[in-house]
């Protein structure tokens, strides 16, 4: 099945502040987007509502035409799955229960099937966490569990992908590696949502940069569109440039 989302003026308040305001976007299968902009902008929010896990927004936010609040939750898992910026467990899970618990969408008995244990081992390879399958998950460190979570939302094989920040627990080179595997999974059919505040790994590994401010759609266009010198200060209050290697390839540089 294919998967679209599709979002018309969405806002929610959290008592008098207002989180968002009219926002209107339209996500399918086979992106790479990411979900930018200063503290308080909205993003979690707005993630949480796509994965059917805020209430009390105005507005309307459907999933291949049907509102989020109207799918049963097994079948809702089954397309969507959310990777938080953190989870905690108070019980001795290994890291391979941890990921097994993605399987729960596709439970049809007491045990689990042939296809869970395969999708639990695939999911962990590609997320490089079989090394440590075995272990607690309560004494993993940071990355480590983060890497275990994306895991088990992996297990689920959803159709669409919601991330939290998700490299934020991780060091430089499993922040590449997971941005790579989320560029190759959209490549691959997967619509890929991920809220971050690294406008570098925005800029090389996304194919739409959606930008918000106070809860109001700023930008929504390729990086390079979307990640304009004016565009960054408007959204983000700060000074910033683009800048080319001798051989190919730009990052951005922030200044004051």
């Amino acid at each position: 099945m294919t998967v679209r989302y599709d979002l018309e003026g969405v806002g929610m308040r959290y008592g008098t502040t207002e989180v968002l305001r009219n926002v209107t976007l339209s996500f399918r299968e086979a992106e790479m987007v990411a979900l930018t902009g200063p503290n308080g902008a909205g993003k979690s929010t707005l993630l949480g509502i796509m994965a059917g896990l805020r209430e009390g927004f105005s507005g309307s936010c459907k999933l291949n035409g049907r509102a989020t609040d109207a799918w049963r939750r097994r079948d809702f898992a089954r397309q969507v799955a959310m990777v938080p910026q953190s989870l905690k467990l108070d019980f001795p899970f290994t890291a391979e229960q941890v990921v097994l618990m993605g399987r729960t969408p596709y439970a049809g008995g007491l045990f689990e099937s042939p296809g869970d244990w395969e999708a639990v081992e695939r999911a962990m390879a590609v997320t490089d966490t079989l090394e440590f399958r075995a272990r607690d998950f309560r004494a993993l460190s940071g990355g480590e569990r983060q890497r275990v979570v994306l895991a088990s939302a992996l297990a689920q094989e959803p159709r669409a992908l919601l991330l939290d920040e998700p490299t934020t627990f991780l060091d430089l080179q499993h922040q590449l590696t997971i941005y790579e595997l989320l560029r190759d999974l959209a490549r691959g059919g997967l619509l890929v949502i991920a809220v971050t505040h690294d406008l570098n790994l925005a800029a090389a590994y996304s194919d739409r940069v959606v930008a918000l401010r106070k809860g109001v759609v700023m930008a929504d266009a390729p990086p390079g569109e979307a990640l304009t010198v004016e565009r960054m200060r408007e959204v983000f209050g700060v000074e910033a440039e683009w800048l080319r290697r001798p051989g190919g390839g730009a990052w951005i540089a922030y200044g004051n």
